[in-house]
């Protein structure tokens, strides 16, 4: 059986809480670090992982908040954390260190179409999705029937759920230390209830 028509399980983890999002501020810096809450989340994510599924890897974003929470989860799991730049936040651009309702106060910023909107010098989630798939790909074909933990950011999960769902409007947002699990097979994502 080739490869690609084998299923990779990628099991999405999003950071535990930063103190970006207790202060509920966009992250001014990719170096802000977990709260205790957040490294509670993480360790609550890690036991979650052991009891119900066997990863063989751990893939982090670069940012702080998730390297954190996934050496939480390596140190139950045994694993090593590897770092892969695809996975990072979405960049915000000028809203960096701003309240999260600053962006309403853009008027290109659509409600019923959040996905589209790009914050000037910053990416919209489309932007994210065009980053992130290869990325995740690359991973998911790398680990071919076998799983995989990615411990990344709201945005990521969410353009790794669009593109699953194939549409945008379905979407929500993934809480703090949250597992989304995900299948990668024969070149398309589909969720996992």
């Amino acid at each position: 059986m080739p490869a690609q028509s084998i299923a990779s399980r990628l099991l999405c983890v999003r950071h535990g809480e930063s103190e970006g999002n207790r202060d509920r501020r966009f992250c001014p810096t990719p170096e802000v670090p977990l709260t205790e809450l957040g490294r509670e989340q993480a360790r609550q994510a890690a036991s979650l992982l052991q009891r119900r599924f066997r990863p063989q890897r751990i893939v982090a974003s670069p940012y702080r908040r998730a390297r954190e929470t996934a050496e939480v989860i390596a140190e139950v799991l045994q694993l090593p954390v590897e770092v892969d730049e695809g996975l990072r936040e979405q960049d915000i651009g000028v809203y960096a260190g701003q309240p999260y309702e600053a962006v309403l106060q853009d008027p290109h910023f659509r409600t019923q179409e959040p996905w589209s909107w790009r914050p000037p010098r910053g990416e919209s989630l489309l932007d994210v999705a065009a980053r992130v798939l290869p990325a995740v790909e690359r991973i998911a074909m790398q680990n071919s029937a076998q799983e995989v933990v990615l411990v990344t950011h709201a945005g990521v999960i969410a353009a790794l759920c669009a593109a699953a769902l194939g549409r945008w409007d379905q979407v929500r947002n993934a809480k703090n230390g949250e597992v989304v699990v995900l299948e990668y097979r024969g070149g398309r994502f589909s969720l996992v209830v």
